[in-house]
């Protein structure tokens, strides 16, 4: 049996999770919460997650019921992510390394999505959306890659729904973009806003510079409400999504859609994927907020398929990176 502990932090989530052969052990998380109306910045985000770390890896491996010598590597996010917040969390990862004799191995939170989301739904080959707050991309895997098939442009969907919750000021508790999903459900009038795909790849700067700059003169004339907005923004970007997403398969041939990452838990998402999956005969897969937003399990679940194929980060290469494609990495764990 090979146990994995996988480190997490790429961002204003804070999770380590344990993986014994495919069973997810533990998985506790910490998210750094801002006030209404701001973002989080990497200084602050990295110094709420030294302060948290090691509670947190505390539980993992009481919740796992392990000790530090039943582990068998450590896997950290190498990157992409937010700077600070990476190096924090890789270099608790590497000192516990050391500490414990264990192998390390940096991994690359878009693969780390992907293989979890494979993991929970036993989806076969498919077609992966994977959309969040910093990443926005359409991935099919060949010939050991997991290759990019199309993605945004500029901004990626989840900061474009951030950006939309600071400017009306929507809580950031849990989300904003939980927040934003359970105010479009009131939503009843649909506002048109620019819809913007480029052949494989979609836009999100328009959208946003557009509804930051006429959400307050339509709420305050009475145009609409902050629900329509809300019901608006995410009907039009969900669009987009599906729209390339369909065009992927298309191309792939595939009939199995996996959504992977945090704006993935959104279910008007999910309900409109269904819809066209439904069309082509195909089947949707995804997960909840579990697994779907950056935990530390996912990590340690794409580190045990590293590992079991060979692989390992000598100390000397385990820096982390702010930019790191999903096509940079050999998938050595799949034919």
């Amino acid at each position: 049996m090979t146990i994995v502990i996988g480190f997490e932090g790429s961002a204003n989530k804070i999770g380590i999770g344990i993986i014994r052969d495919g069973e997810v052990l533990s998985n506790p998380r910490r998210t750094y919460i801002t006030p209404p109306g701001q973002g989080f910045l990497p200084s602050d985000t990295a110094r709420h997650h030294r302060a948290v770390i090691l509670t947190v890896l505390k539980e993992a491996l009481e919740q796992a019921g392990l000790k530090p010598a039943d582990i068998d590597c450590v896997a950290f996010t190498k990157g992409p992510g937010m700077g600070s917040p990476l190096v924090t969390v890789a270099l608790v990862a590497r000192t516990v390394a050391q500490l414990w004799g264990k192998p390390l191995l940096g991994v690359n939170h878009c693969i780390g999505h992907i293989e979890m989301g494979r993991l929970i739904t036993q989806a076969d080959n498919p077609t992966v959306l994977y959309v969040s707050g910093g990443n926005t991309q359409v991935i099919a895997y060949s010939e050991r890659r997991y290759r990019i098939f199309g993605e945004t442009i500029d901004i990626a969907v989840g900061n474009c729904l951030d950006r939309f919750a600071r400017v009306i000021k929507i809580s950031n508790d849990p989300s904003p973009g939980y927040n934003i999903e359970q105010m479009a459900k009131k939503g009843s009038q649909y506002v048109e806003l620019p819809y913007t795909v480029k052949g494989m790849d979609v836009s999100f700067s328009g959208i946003t510079s557009y509804i930051e700059e006429a959400a307050h003169k339509m709420i305050s004339s009475g145009q609409c409400s902050a629900e329509d907005l809300c019901f608006s923004l995410q009907e039009t970007v969900f669009s987009m999504l599906v729209e390339i997403t369909e065009r992927a398969m298309a191309h792939c041939g595939s009939g199995e859609v996996l959504i992977v990452g945090g704006v993935g838990c959104n279910l008007r998402l999910q309900e409109m994927m269904g819809v066209m999956c439904e069309e082509r005969n195909a089947k949707l897969f995804a997960t909840d907020e579990r697994f779907c937003i950056d935990n530390g399990a996912m990590i340690a679940q794409a580190g045990w398929e590293m590992f079991r194929s060979g692989q390992v980060t000598e100390l000397e290469d385990s820096w982390i990176t702010q930019r790191y494609r999903t096509d940079e990495v050999e998938v050595t764990w799949r034919d």
